[in-house]
C-alpha cells in the first residue's frame, strides 16, 4: 500500500496527504550503502528543509485524527520536530519521549529490543496528567520498536495513546504488525 493507512481514510488519501506525498517522493533523498552496504538510507531531511512541504507533512499527520488529541509526543529525533510543529498548528502541547539518561527529573522507561541488543526510552513523570489523549510521531517506521515502546511508555504514564504518524513506512520491515491495533498514518510506503 502507498500512501495513507486506508482504514484512516476510508475514501482514500485526502487532497493533504496527496500533497505531501507528492512531496516526500520529490525531495527525500535516497542515500545508497548508508550507514552500512547495502542499506539504501530515506533522508527525509530535505523535505522538513522546505517550508511548504514541511508544512503539507504537518498538516496530513495531524488531520486524520484533528480534535482527537489534547499533546503530541515526539520520538527521538526527528520526531522532535514533527511533534513540535503538529503541536503548534493544532494548539496543543508536545511532549519528548527521549532516549534513556537524557531527562533530568523522575521518569518511565520502557526498553525494547533492537536487532543487535537492547535500547530504552523515557518521558518525565509529571509531563502529563493521566487520561492525557496523545498522538504519537516519528519520521520512519520501520520494525516498530521504538514506535511501539513509546506507545507503550507513554500508556504507562496513564495516557491514552490515539494513533501513530509517521511521514515514512518502510513496508518490507512489518513495523505495522508490531502496531497491531493502534491506528497508523503513514503518508508514504515504500
Amino acid at each position: 500500500m502507498s500512501g495513507a493507512d486506508s482504514a484512516q481514510d476510508p475514501a482514500g488519501p485526502s487532497a493533504l496527504a496527496a500533497e505531501a506525498k507528492e512531496s516526500i517522493d520529490r525531495l527525500c533523498a535516497v542515500v545508497p550503502d548508508f550507514p552500512s552496504p547495502g542499506i539504501m538510507f530515506r533522508d527525509l531531511t530535505p523535505v522538513f528543509a522546505d517550508g511548504l512541504s514541511f508544512r503539507s507533512v504537518v498538516d496530513a499527520l495531524a488531520e486524520p485524527y484533528a480534535g482527537t488529541f489534547d499533546a503530541v509526543a515526539g520520538v527521538e529525533a526527528r520526531g522532535f520536530l514533527l511533534a513540535a510543529a503538529v503541536a503548534y498548528a493544532t494548539g496543543t502541547g508536545v511532549v519528548t519521549v527521549r532516549k534513556a539518561g537524557k531527562l533530568p527529573r523522575p521518569v518511565f522507561r520502557e526498553s525494547y529490543d533492537l536487532e543487535y541488543g537492547q535500547a530504552a526510552l523515557e518521558i518525565h513523570r509529571s509531563d502529563l496528567p493521566p487520561g492525557a489523549r496523545v498522538l504519537v510521531l516519528d519520521d520512519v517506521l520501520a520494525t516498530g520498536g521504538t514506535l511501539g515502546a513509546a506507545c507503550t511508555l507513554l500508556e504507562k504514564a496513564g495516557a491514552v495513546v490515539v494513533g501513530c504518524g509517521v511521514v515514512l513506512e518502510l513496508g518490507d520491515l512489518g513495523g505495522r504488525r508490531t502496531l497491531a491495533g493502534r491506528p497508523v498514518r503513514a503518508l508514504e510506503t515504500v
